[in-house]
């Protein structure tokens, strides 16, 4: 959960650099982090940005974990997905995504967290439509796929909006699927009549 806190609103090199200092400051356990000072905490998570922010969560996650669920989530990944959703969507700092993070990664449900890449892909491909929210492409996306390819997708969507589907400029000429793609800036030929 804090590696995904980290996460929130930075790239994955500036949230795993905060991360290491993190673990080289602190161990990772709800006991050493809900009584660490904040101010050793922001200093460590410095580069993954927001960090007066995410500090104190760290701190309060790390309290509630340790005071409500005996120092670990086990019983409430253990749930079905929805109902494990919502409970750890009262934790501070947490919404849908860094839920189904931890639903999709640590607890292997069948949930495809939506990034920003993802939720860009699907709305470019036509997946969902243009102003759907989070929750809107979550569920229009785990109805494409089997439960057990739910999480292959997310990552193939993820590294495909980061390697051709970029934001802002996409690379069309260069996209596999840009003949289909209702987004595609490529202009197609008309097919010729034999």
């Amino acid at each position: 959960m804090i590696q995904t806190i980290l996460s929130q609103n930075t790239n994955d090199v500036n949230s795993d650099r905060a991360m290491s200092r993190l673990r080289s400051k602190f161990e990772i356990t709800p006991e050493a982090l809900s009584t660490a000072p904040i101010d050793e905490i922001v200093e460590c998570i410095r580069p993954a940005g927001l960090y007066r922010m995410k500090a104190p969560r760290i701190k309060d996650v790390s309290k509630i974990v340790l005071d409500q669920f005996g120092g670990n989530l086990d019983s409430i990944l253990r749930k079905p997905p929805s109902e494990a959703r919502s409970i750890l969507m009262d934790f501070p700092g947490v919404g849908y995504k860094t839920a189904d993070i931890l639903l999709a990664f640590v607890a292997g449900h069948p949930t495809i967290p939506v990034d920003t890449h993802v939720m860009r892909v699907s709305k470019r491909l036509g997946m969902v439509r243009k102003n759907a929210g989070y929750e809107e492409t979550r569920l229009a996306l785990e109805e494409l796929v089997s439960p057990k390819r739910r999480l292959s997708m997310h990552l193939s969507l993820i590294r495909f909006g980061r390697k051709i589907c970029r934001a802002p400029t996409p690379l069309c000429p260069i996209c596999p699927v840009n003949r289909t793609c209702p987004s595609s800036t490529v202009r197609r030929r008309p097919s010729r009549r034999v």
